[in-house]
């Protein structure tokens, strides 16, 4: 007597259809682009408070250099060596002033500076679209003509303004007002979250040589 084989069940005999391979396929794309989504959206938030960090950084440098640059000036009348003099000036209708003091610094050593009276300048210019606070600096006694250097990067604004009585002026020369400003506030626009923000510092002068 021969034994009879059981019929093969057709429903475990079935293999994915082409439907069902898409859908996999799908949602497998869906899951890859998801995390790979947030995988760079990481990367992209610390590379971005790690800017964030290095602009503050260098705002705080260069208000804080301003700031004992415009305490330091020295003046001395009908000697056109010493000198403080601002420009009102704009670009992309936005403030961009320049700023030429000579100050009191301490001398540097090697071959930089080798007295303490320096000869200094801001002044903006364009790189690129964007606005880039350049500095010049150079001992009073030396004749070479030092580079321009950035001093801070993507600028929204340089705004100086001067004391005169009891209002703020954006214009001074000492050559033709023959006097220091009372006092000298810097305000620096950057952009913080697509929003211009400022951020000021004020000195006063304390050095007039007759």
């Amino acid at each position: 007597m021969s034994a009879t084989l059981p019929k093969p069940d057709p429903s475990r005999e079935r293999g994915f259809t082409l439907l069902e391979l898409l859908l996999a396929l799908a949602l497998l794309a869906i899951l890859t682009a998801a995390l790979y989504g947030s995988y760079f959206s990481l990367f992209k938030g610390r590379d971005a408070a790690s800017e964030g960090m290095e602009s503050r950084r260098e705002l705080r440098t260069t208000l804080d250099l301003l700031r004992r640059e415009l305490t330091g000036i020295i003046y001395r009348r009908n000697d056109e060596r010493f000198r403080f003099i601002v420009e009102d000036r704009d670009l992309y209708g936005k403030p961009a002033s320049t700023l030429s003091l000579t100050a009191i610094a301490p001398p540097e050593t090697g071959q930089g500076a080798v007295s303490d009276l320096v000869d200094i300048s801001y002044r903006i210019v364009e790189k690129g679209g964007t606005m880039v606070l350049g500095r010049q600096a150079r001992d009073l006694h030396v004749t070479t003509e030092p580079l321009r250097y950035p001093q801070m990067e993507k600028v929204e604004g340089f705004l100086v303004e001067c004391r005169s009585g009891d209002k703020w002026v954006r214009s001074w020369d000492t050559a033709i007002n023959m006097t220091l400003p009372a006092a000298v506030r810097v305000t620096i626009t950057v952009k913080e979250d697509d929003k211009p923000v400022e951020y000021s510092v004020v000195a006063t002068p304390r050095i007039a040589v007759p």
